[in-house]
């Protein structure tokens, strides 16, 4: 049926950061964003890195893993959204709609209420993303409030 959406061959899988697909997935993601924000990337990186998330979605098209996301708490009623990814074969398919919702509702489930993210201006797909999921933008927190090139969102859940 042409009709029915392609996230009904999309399977999510809950995990932690030792998921090896994670990590793999990440690595391209790193990749990536190492050829967007050039000279910048280290800045970023040091607030990046994944040993310790205990929660961690995988999506994955039949065998393979083509998604990722993740959320660690930031403050007491906070989930901080981390390393949300999909390979550029896999986009525009809306699993990053389904990898976040997953995590907004372990967020819920978690006794969170909000997610906070940062992302950057150079990743104009990720801006559109967040906007479209009810985000939105909010002055730059935590270590991202002099980065000009940072874009941070909020969404408090229902």
């Amino acid at each position: 049926n042409a009709n029915s959406p392609a996230s009904s061959m999309i399977r999510l899988l809950r995990t932690d950061s030792s998921n090896p697909d994670f990590q793999s997935l990440v690595q391209l993601l790193d990749a990536e964003l190492r050829q967007r924000d050039g000279e910048e990337h280290a800045f970023f990186a040091q607030f990046n890195k994944i040993d310790q998330i205990r929660q961690v979605v995988v999506a994955y098209d039949g065998e393979i893993a083509v998604g990722c996301g993740a959320v660690k708490p930031y403050d007491a009623g906070t989930m901080e959204v981390k390393r949300m990814y999909v390979r550029p074969e896999a986009r525009g398919k809306r699993i990053a709609v389904s990898v976040l919702q997953e995590l907004e509702k372990w967020t819920r489930e978690s006794g969170y209420r909000n997610c906070i993210l940062e992302t950057g201006e150079r990743q104009p797909e990720a801006i559109a993303l967040y906007t479209r999921c009810g985000y939105e933008r909010i002055p730059n927190y935590g270590q991202y409030a002099q980065v000009a090139t940072s874009v941070c969102f909020h969404k408090t859940l229902e």
